[in-house]
């Protein structure tokens, strides 16, 4: 699904027009990215929960020569799957 079909979805389920739905979305997608920048989580009960993780800098293999290369520590983002959603997949 891509972000189209999913603000579709959202206007069909929640009965916002696809502005609104396209709004929303967006602004959650913002809020959420400026959250994690700031270093905090965000918890939705039964969802899941967004944070940020560090990967320490560590030696890599270039793949087409073998060479050994240094990756830089750097912070990315993580999702963990709540238990509702997690049953939801399951199925």
């Amino acid at each position: 699904m891509n972000k189209a079909e999913l603000i579709d979805a959202i206007a069909t389920e929640s009965k916002l027009t696809k502005a609104d739905s396209k709004r929303a979305l967006d602004a959650f997608m913002l809020v959420t990215g400026k959250t994690l920048k700031k270093g905090e989580k965000i918890i939705l009960i039964g969802f899941g929960t967004f944070s940020i993780a560090e990967r320490a800098a560590r030696t890599g293999r270039n793949p087409q020569t073998g060479k050994p290369i240094k990756i830089k520590a750097k912070k990315v983002a993580k999702f963990k799957a709540g238990a509702e959603l997690a049953k939801k997949v399951m199925k």
